[in-house]
């Protein structure tokens, strides 16, 4: 491994660690299930898919380097999916915004 595939591995791994902590941190701090879906779901997903670079970039485009990217896919099809069914069920089970907001086109 040279010099330049371990710098960037550490840049990944650095980036996505603190993604996981933003996405931890807004989902212990924020205020309701929108909010907090929301910081879990961007913050989150941009981690998980910066640690699974990190180890395509380590393991090469072979064996687990492939399940990494196959997992960065998948995470990018899925968290979007889990989100939005999140936010649904929330609005469905009657759930309020936290503060004014209010959703688009109810007046």
């Amino acid at each position: 491994m040279n010099l330049v595939q371990e710098i960037l591995i550490t840049l990944l791994i650095a980036v996505g660690s603190f993604f996981l902590v933003v996405g931890t941190v807004g989902l212990i701090r924020l205020p309701d299930v929108y909010n907090r879906m929301h910081a879990t779901s961007k913050a989150t997903t941009l981690g998980s898919a910066s640690l699974l670079l990190a180890g395509f970039v380590y393991y090469g485009p072979e064996g687990a380097g492939l399940t990494s990217l196959v997992g960065i896919i998948f995470l990018f099809l899925t968290a979007p999916t889990g989100a939005h069914m999140i936010s649904r069920s929330a609005q469905k089970m009657g759930i309020e915004f936290f503060g004014d907001a209010e959703w688009p086109g109810d007046e």
